[in-house]
């Protein structure tokens, strides 16, 4: 691809490219608006679920993520994205025929395994369609992708729970996936690689470089390093707020399945998909007057998180509003300030990440870092305050989930202050580096 070729083309495959990302993250997160009746079916515990919805999920996605990043590096992206998301589809769909929790853990497994194909790929995509100027912007509209998940998948997902089961929803939340990777496969463009960097930057690198070599750089370069720490603090907090609001809401606000959804997908959904324009919008144009501010965003936003997010999890339920017959705790007012800027890190991270990264290994060092923010995020997450939530049951009864999503949220939001801050200078010292 050219300069003259960007356009329309490129605009329609992020396009695409989201409404499959969308998918991922609904067939990905269903589990949390799930969970109280699968629970109730299967009877296991808070550390079961947890383990079902967060390790088991991780460590099978974490392990092919590096070897299909590298794979994609050499490859059609777009077709093998397709081809994953066609796969994830069909798997979700057999989550809903488990007989036990044994044979959902088994699907989880599939659709885990699908999904290693889907991110690194599409940001390596959205990365050679947009100039490094515009990729915040671009970045920001493709992780609408997790927003517009709890958005429909969150809120329709509890709807049809509540009204028709458990397994009616993974069924008919696994039919848009293979519509999206049709649409993938057979109207979008692949992206000639590197096609906007620099002429003296390689597009394409040694065909043969082994992974040891693309590790090596990676950890040579401490912005990497440091932001990765700072994402694995985000993603840890956020897979566990994902999966465990529901349950939440559900416990010590006395709310139903439906209602529960309905908060996390239309206002939870809708305050983090405006954060995500937000923080893309922000960090293209102040990065205009200072590239630091790229790391400086996510900084922001996890620092005007921390209140919000506490008071959330921390507010009593004497409080509600009457919404359209559904009953609205107050504290889920703090919830959409917290949704807003909780998201502040994705855009502007990914966006530093495609600029410090070589065009022809970007597939596979995005698979690397989300391999950790996968595996820490989503894997432990979910399991930890599960059972940080069954540990704190002795002392606080049913109030121990609560206690668990504020000590976690707390702690990690204020270590990722702390780590955003300490890779402003290296990041802005090897971005000089380079553009010697």
């Amino acid at each position: 691809m050219t300069q003259a070729a960007y356009g329309w083309r490129s605009h329609y495959t992020l396009a695409v490219l989201l409404f499959v990302y969308t998918m991922s993250f609904i067939d990905r997160q269903i589990m949390g608006i799930l969970i109280q009746p699968i629970q109730q079916e299967f009877q296991v515990s808070d550390t079961a679920m947890g383990l079902l919805s967060g390790l088991t999920f991780a460590l099978f996605y974490s392990v092919l993520s590096i070897p299909f990043g590298r794979y994609a590096d050499r490859a059609n992206r777009r077709n093998f994205v397709a081809y994953c998301c066609a796969a994830w589809s069909v798997m979700t769909g057999l989550c809903g025929m488990a007989t036990g929790y044994w044979t959902l853990a088994l699907a989880r497994v599939g659709v885990a395994v699908g999904e290693a194909g889907g991110t690194a790929p599409s940001l390596s995509m959205i990365a050679d369609h947009y100039p490094p100027e515009r990729r915040g912007r671009a970045m920001g509209i493709y992780w609408l992708g997790p927003q517009l998940g709890i958005l429909f998948g969150l809120t329709l997902g509890g709807w049809i729970a509540q009204h028709h089961g458990w397994r009616t929803a993974f069924l008919w939340m696994a039919l848009p996936g293979i519509l999206a990777a049709l649409l993938l496969r057979f109207t979008t463009v692949e992206p000639r690689r590197g096609a906007w960097e620099s002429a003296g930057a390689p597009a394409n690198g040694p065909a043969a470089e082994s992974l040891r070599e693309v590790v090596r750089g990676l950890w040579a370069s401490r912005a990497f390093v440091r932001i990765m720490v700072a994402g694995l603090l985000m993603g840890f907090t956020g897979y566990g707020i994902g999966i465990w609001t529901p349950s939440f809401l559900v416990r010590s606000h006395g709310m139903t399945l439906q209602g529960a959804g309905a908060v996390m997908g239309l206002l939870g959904g809708t305050a983090a998909a405006l954060g995500a324009l937000l923080s893309g919008w922000l960090c293209d144009t102040l990065a205009r007057r200072d590239p630091r501010w790229r790391i400086g965003v996510p900084l922001l936003g996890c620092l005007l998180s921390v209140p919000s997010g506490l008071g959330f999890f921390l507010m009593s339920a004497s409080g509600a509003w009457h919404l359209g017959g559904m009953v609205v705790p107050h504290a889920v007012g703090l919830y959409v300030l917290f949704g807003v800027t909780a998201v502040w890190w994705t855009a502007p991270v990914y966006a530093v990440l495609s600029e410090l990264i070589a065009p022809h290994r970007r597939a596979t060092a995005l698979s690397i870092f989300g391999l950790g923010l996968t595996m820490v995020g989503g894997g432990l997450g979910p399991l930890l305050v599960g059972l940080l939530s069954d540990y704190l049951a002795t002392w606080y009864g049913g109030e121990g989930l609560r206690m668990a999503l504020a000590i976690t949220t707390g702690t990690c939001f204020v270590l990722g202050v702390l780590a955003f801050a300490s890779a402003i200078k290296v990041y802005a010292a090897e971005r000089l580096a380079m553009a010697r």
